[in-house]
C-alpha cells in the first residue's frame, strides 16, 4: 500500500480531533468489529507503508504497532475513510489470539443487560 507520506494529511482531517482520528478495526472475513483506537498522521503513514495496523497510544503518547509485544497483529487489507474524512475503518486479517488486550477476539465482548449490568457474550 505505498502512499506518498506528504499526501496522507490531505486524505484525512486530523484537525477536528486535535491531531487524532478514531480508527475502527473490522475483521475482513467476518465483518466483526474488533476494536477502536486512534491514529495520528504518522500512525496512518506507518500503517499504509507497512501493511500492518499501527495506532497512536493516547496514554503512552507514542506509536503503537498492534501486536508488537503480544504477537496478535492486524494485517491491513483495506483502508476506508468516512464521508467527513475524520474516521478510519481498517479492514484487517486478525492474527494470533485476538484484538483485545484481555485475550478476546474482539474488544466488544460484553453487553449491557436490561438490569444495567455487563454480561459477557461469545466471541
Amino acid at each position: 500500500m505505498p502512499v506518498d507520506k506528504n499526501s496522507v494529511a490531505k486524505l484525512v482531517d486530523f484537525t477536528k480531533g486535535s491531531g487524532l482520528v478514531p480508527a475502527i478495526a473490522q475483521d475482513v472475513n467476518t465483518g466483526k468489529v474488533l476494536m477502536l483506537a486512534y491514529m495520528n498522521a504518522e500512525a496512518l503513514e506507518t500503517t499504509l507503508k507497512e501493511g500492518r495496523a499501527c495506532y497512536w497510544s493516547r496514554s503512552r503518547k507514542e506509536l503503537w504497532r498492534k501486536g508488537q509485544t503480544s504477537g496478535d497483529i492486524q494485517i491491513v487489507k483495506d483502508v476506508l475513510v468516512d464521508c467527513d474524512e475524520d474516521t478510519i475503518l481498517l479492514l484487517v486479517e486478525q492474527q494470533g489470539l485476538g484484538a483485545c488486550h484481555t485475550r478476546k477476539w474482539s474488544c466488544f465482548y460484553r453487553r449491557i443487560t436490561s438490569g444495567g449490568d455487563l454480561e459477557a457474550v461469545h466471541d
